[in-house]
């Protein structure tokens, strides 16, 4: 596997991957663990060379968040993708994604508004304008990105449309431990004790699951999967709520195509997890 750091060996390297046929990009923020290399498979199926990049998005950390504290471990990034047979490594520096008196930022209005959005104000403006430097600078053929971060996926598809970017955006579900949490970097801010209660959280979901598509009336299986949470020890509910899956604006009655999506803070760590929900369109329900 190539790694480069100096932006400008960059074009060259990719130039050669691309002489062997369709380019595949993974963008990630390191701290690599399972799902990230589920990625990288999908990118082996669907492309002759994987490139991944591994850069902490300052533009995305809100005041308070977690920058300073975000895992970074390049050395065991880099040596789980060279097993994972990844071909190439960017480690961009800031100033290559924000040269100095950089003006321009990408927003996506309505898909970044709520949610995600809205507890995190500014959070989207800033993955959106990370991902589209990323894609130009790249300019792969596809590009894929984890399902875990339903509301990121839609507001990067919507910002790759519009923005006529030739890069297709490839989703990847979610990878999960044997017990069912999501993976997820932060989960290394767990303690033991919190990381058995925040399986509370793919529980609700999937409970929540359930009753939708047996028929319970949308709020109450709600309420009763934010209550599981609240009893498990969770500190703080953002949202747990079912959306439409394409807009993402909430529903009060099960329609698809439609996902449950949720956000909580269990000690000092915020969890963020989903699911699709499926209503039977057979004639006796």
């Amino acid at each position: 596997m190539q790694i480069i750091r100096r932006l400008e060996e960059l074009g060259p390297a990719l130039n050669v991957l691309r002489q062997n046929g369709r380019l595949a990009l993974v963008p990630t923020m390191g701290a690599l663990h399972a799902g990230h290399m589920a990625l990288i498979a999908e990118a082996r199926g669907l492309a002759d060379g994987v490139a991944a990049t591994i850069f902490v998005n300052p533009t995305q950390f809100g005041p308070g968040e977690d920058l300073d504290r975000y895992p970074r471990q390049e050395q065991d990034d880099a040596e789980m993708l060279e097993a994972a047979s990844c071909d190439l490594l960017w480690l961009p520096e800031v100033e290559d994604i924000y040269p100095a008196g950089l003006a321009t930022t990408v927003r996506v209005d309505g898909l970044s508004d709520r949610w995600e959005g809205e507890a995190r104000p500014g959070h989207f403006d800033g993955v959106a304008t990370v991902v589209a430097t990323l894609l130009r600078t790249v300019g792969p053929d596809v590009a894929l990105f984890g399902e875990k971060d339903f509301q990121q996926l839609a507001v990067i598809r919507r910002m790759a449309a519009e923005l006529h970017l030739a890069s297709e955006i490839v989703g990847v579900p979610t990878v999960r431990d044997a017990d069912g949490l999501a993976l997820s970097s932060r989960n290394a801010y767990l303690s033991p004790d919190e990381r058995q209660r925040a399986l509370a959280l793919p529980n609700a979901l999937a409970s929540a699951r359930r009753a939708i598509e047996s028929g319970e009336p949308v709020s109450m299986a709600l309420a009763a999967a934010k209550q599981s949470l609240v009893d498990a020890g969770f500190l703080k509910v953002d949202y747990f709520t079912l959306v439409d899956a394409g807009s993402l604006e909430p529903l009060e009655t099960a329609r698809n195509p439609m996902r449950l999506i949720a956000a909580a803070t269990i000690g000092r760590t915020r969890l963020i997890d989903n699911l699709p929900v499926v209503m039977d369109a057979s004639p006796d329900r």
